[in-house]
């Protein structure tokens, strides 16, 4: 007669959630699916809406660059309220706050779809990155509810998807943009989450843990507000100016209120988050990883899809020789018809006026008289990349292979996580960003060889999702997984932040510029707008490898994650 032995739980640890030990893999899996679907709304809108913001544009013309608006709210708002709600996930439940996020997103849908007016659509767009938080709760939900041999594989499925996001993001996204009104692709949003909402309620059960002790404001406003305001210069600084008083007031506020807020949470009975736990090195090393690998996970989508998505260099150098040509026919249009009235006006008897329109000289008659290829344009410097992609078809060639390898990888990394620690998949990540990194720096521009880079890359975003989120549940107690998977958010959401506004302002360090000449006169040059040289996505990527290699050495040292992992038994 044998007799089983459930696994041993640590003393003082919480562990009487709603497991569902007992339940059939059906059962189980279907809630994992629920979980998982449910949280992919927040990747698939950012894909669709930045793809519609040239749609967008027109219907607020007054606000021209600050359309950027649309996509920086979203990440803001979003960063700022995650470790909130992922607090309240453990003071009220997980699955309640999982609905009120779906709820404010649905509201946010449908304010942006209806409006015409610049602050009623960035409110929509703040009410939307509550979707954000949803990731947050996902970590918690899957801690408490899968079997524990489950929860590393829950975890690396939840990090990366079901497929969802990836494949309805860009193909549908596109879709909609090329085919329909950009309010299309909010009314696509709303109707998903009306879809899940039901499933949720219906599929997924509450998890019974509970934090007795009441959400402390003043921490959550001083880490909503130093967010805020740190996250604001970082997205804007570049555009602003860095070092411009102006720009740098929202930096030192921000910088004032995160420093006050350990300060305070170390002083007050029921703190937001336990600051000796966050600042010990399982916790604090692993942040300091997820900011700096951020920095490539921000840039690699945007460089790859502003490269591929830019004309050709021979298209440019086109567009500004017609541009420079109807500018010279033009002028030599205006100075025949001066000349020819002054000569009508001159041949008048005296006190008598020229009607208006009485003499019209013909364009062509102007026009053939000019020699042909006055007008010589030269890029300084060129660049070598450039396919003209559209969204759609850079979907298909590049984003749909990683996002579906990513995926993949997701769920193997879940596996390895369970038999052998987050570390050893983190590190390998890892060393993929590093080597990725200097591959698109120091290989060819060209489509073909971004997509088989990207797709290596996949491998490594997969891992990297499925490794995070498990080793924070492995280095926290379950009462505070939610406002720790808050903080894991936040620095992810920071580094990509910091590493794009870099990477940026090595690119505006080097714009692509044309010296246009025009029948021997002195060359005028003309910066390209939107148009950056190789050597600024270089030195961008480069950077950019540096700063994953930092976050390569704090992996390879951390010592949590070195052993099989629990799913949240021990920290």
């Amino acid at each position: 007669m044998s007799t089983s032995v459930a696994p041993e739980v640590p003393p003082g640890t919480i562990d009487d959630t709603g497991r569902l030990d007992g339940a059939s893999k059906l059962r189980i899996f279907s809630v994992l699916a629920v979980i998982v679907l449910f949280t992919e709304v927040a990747p698939m809108q950012y894909v669709m809406v930045s793809a519609a913001l040239r749609q967008i544009a027109p219907t607020f013309p007054s606000h021209g660059a600050n359309i950027n608006w649309a996509i920086i709210i979203f990440g803001v708002v979003g960063a700022a309220t995650s470790p909130v709600i992922g607090k309240l996930s453990d003071i009220v439940g997980k699955k309640r706050m999982f609905l009120v996020c779906g709820v404010l997103f649905m509201i946010g849908c449908a304010i942006c779809a209806i409006t015409s007016n610049w602050m009623l659509f960035l409110i929509g767009r703040g009410l939307q990155a509550t979707a954000i938080a949803t990731a947050v709760i996902s970590y918690g939900l899957i801690r408490d509810l899968m079997p524990r041999k489950l929860v590393p594989v829950g975890l690396g499925i939840a990090s990366t998807g079901l497929g969802v996001s990836a494949l309805a993001g860009p193909l549908i996204g596109g879709w909609i943009v090329e085919n329909h009104s950009w309010r299309a692709i909010f009314w696509f949003l709303f109707a998903f989450t009306v879809v899940m909402i039901p499933l949720v309620i219906a599929i997924v059960p509450e998890s019974k843990l509970r934090v007795p002790q009441k959400l402390d404001l003043v921490g959550a406003v001083l880490l909503g507000a130093g967010l805020v305001l740190t996250l604001i210069y970082l997205d804007n600084g570049q555009q602003w100016g860095w070092s411009k008083p102006s720009s740098l007031a929202w930096l030192i506020g921000g910088i004032i209120f995160l420093a006050l807020f350990p300060i305070v949470e170390m002083r007050v009975k029921q703190p937001i988050m336990d600051m000796k736990l966050l600042f010990t090195p399982r916790v604090s090393v692993l942040l300091f990883i997820a900011l700096l690998a951020s920095f490539m996970i921000g840039y690699q989508s945007y460089a790859t899809g502003y490269m591929t998505q830019s004309p050709p260099s021979a298209e440019v150098v086109e567009q500004v020789k017609t541009a420079t040509w109807d500018q010279v026919k033009a002028g030599a249009l205006q100075q025949a018809q001066a000349q020819a009235e002054a000569q009508a006006k001159a041949a008048l008897p005296p006190g008598v006026e020229l009607p208006p329109g009485a003499v019209v000289v013909p364009p062509e008659a102007v026009y053939s008289q000019l020699p042909p290829n006055m007008v010589d344009v030269q890029l300084n410097p060129g660049y070598s990349y450039g396919d003209g992609f559209s969204l759609l078809k850079f979907a298909t060639h590049i984003t749909l292979a990683q996002s579906l390898i990513a995926m993949a990888f997701g769920f193997l990394g879940g596996l390895w996580i369970r038999r052998s620690g987050g570390r050893q998949p983190l590190v390998f990540a890892l060393v993929i960003f590093v080597g990725a990194a200097i591959a698109y720096g120091a290989t060819s521009h060209g489509w073909g060889m971004q997509a088989l880079i990207s797709a290596v890359f996949g491998i490594a975003f997969g891992l990297y999702y499925a490794a995070t989120p498990n080793l924070m549940v492995e280095a926290v107690p379950a009462e505070q997984q939610g406002i720790s998977a808050g903080m894991l958010g936040v620095m992810q959401a920071m580094g990509a932040a910091v590493g794009l506004a870099v990477a940026t302002a090595f690119l505006n360090a080097n714009p692509v510029k044309a010296d246009v000449t025009v029948m021997g006169a002195p060359t005028v040059t003309k910066e390209i707008p939107m148009l950056f040289a190789d050597k600024g996505y270089e030195i961008s990527f480069y950077v950019i490898a540096a700063t994953s290699a930092i976050a390569l050495i704090g992996a390879i040292i951390m010592r949590a994650g070195r052993t099989p992992a629990t799913g949240g038994t021990a920290f």
